[in-house]
């Protein structure tokens, strides 16, 4: 395993400042427009599909949570986690009982995620941005709550797990998490915007991370050298905020957001490095659209492992990750679908293997910065937009 420090190549704070406001004005005007009827997706896979609104009244969510009883669970980068009615048209409840959040730039409250056994036994876990105390006042980093949904209030809450170290600044906090076949709980940790702590095996930024359902590392994870941080699974990570398992091969994937470019969408092995911020088929922030610029010369092997899809020379900013298992879009089952920020589309993405064999954009352009996705228990697709939109893919 190589360990490499930072290229030079790479651009300084100071001189992303500028491009990633013009960058954030342009993507906010892809996301300006909304759509009031069902929208009739252009579908190169001839794929009969609309997109139809449920609910336009939401604040900035994030994720969701289809809750076995029907309705659906909602956070809120603010703070508020909502349950909304089965058909998602009405907010039910505001739940009381979640962690102070930090709510800044990309911060705020993020994931929720059901337990396993949570019919019987009501436990969720949140993932959010917690703000530091004490000698960490001002810093902040990704923690997962655990607490007991109770009526309309969260019980028995607390924090089980933290990244470390707690760092200044509001971006890549990660944050997506999944419980696998095997109980563990996986979670996706940005390196926090800063230079070399993805290639660090001391802390845990720019990391996936493989817990107990009470927070601690999980015995069969990789053996790292001695001082590492046990919990690690995988190292050399941007920001992912896409995690799912194959339904068919049970294999474990990830998307995650590139710089300018080289958004990668990665099959995630144990104790394997994904290269950054050695490696990316972007560029640094502001420099001249093509390839010149890749960082590290772009390509990831022999050293780290290569992505099996990129987005070049621009990026989608890929926000989450689904693999369809359902019956109601039979011909899609095991593809892959990837929402983008930027991007303000899905793209689905044919797998065979570690190979892309296809991808197109079956909704069309939606209009919207698409925060969520996940397949409903109706076999619907359901997506959430910054705007504060939910949406259902039907035929």
């Amino acid at each position: 395993m190589s360990l490499h420090p930072q290229t030079p190549s790479m651009a300084s704070p100071l001189l992303k400042r500028p491009f990633l406001a013009l960058w954030a004005a342009l993507t906010l005007l892809q996301g300006c427009t909304s759509n009031a009827t069902p929208v009739a997706a252009k579908s190169p896979s001839a794929v009969a599909a609309r997109v139809t609104p449920l609910n336009t009244a939401l604040s900035q969510p994030w994720s969701l949570a289809h809750l076995p009883s029907g309705g659906m669970l909602v956070t809120e980068k603010a703070g508020a986690l909502r349950r909304l009615s089965a058909d998602g048209r009405q907010v039910q409840a505001n739940i009381s009982g979640v962690p102070t959040v930090h709510a800044r730039g990309q911060g705020g409250l993020l994931d929720v995620l059901l337990a396993p056994d949570f019919a019987s036994s009501g436990w969720l876990y949140l993932s959010y941005s917690e703000p530091g105390t004490g000698s960490e006042a001002g810093l902040s980093g990704t923690a997962i709550f655990k607490a007991r949904l109770q009526g309309d209030a969260l019980v028995d809450g607390r924090v089980i797990y933290r990244q470390s170290p707690k760092v200044s600044g509001n971006g890549h906090y990660g944050s997506r998490m999944l419980f696998g076949p095997d109980g563990q709980l996986w979670v996706t940790l940005g390196e926090r915007q800063k230079e070399t702590p993805a290639q660090d095996l001391t802390g845990t930024l720019g990391k996936i991370v493989r817990l107990t359902s009470e927070g601690q590392a999980a015995r069969d994870n990789p053996s790292w050298p001695s001082g590492s941080r046990p919990e690690i699974w995988s190292l050399g990570h941007r920001n992912p905020q896409g995690l799912a398992f194959h339904p068919s091969t049970g294999e474990l994937w990830a998307t995650e957001h590139g710089p300018q470019g080289g958004d990668e969408l990665n099959r995630i092995r144990k104790g394997a490095n994904y290269g950054w911020p050695t490696r990316s088929y972007g560029c640094p922030y502001g420099s001249p659209v093509g390839e010149a610029c890749r960082i590290g010369g772009g390509k990831h092997a022999p050293e780290f492992v290569e992505p099996v899809a990129t987005w070049v020379p621009t990026s989608i900013a890929p926000s989450g990750l689904l693999f369809y298992s359902g019956e109601r879009f039979a011909e899609w089952k095991g593809h892959a679908f990837v929402p983008g920020l930027s991007g303000s589309s899905v793209w689905r993405i044919v797998l065979k293997g570690d190979t892309e064999v296809s991808r197109d954009e079956p909704f069309g352009r939606l209009g919207e910065r698409i925060r969520h996705i996940s397949q409903g228990p109706d076999g619907w697709i359901y997506l959430l937009s910054d705007s504060g939109k939910l949406l259902r893919v039907e035929r």
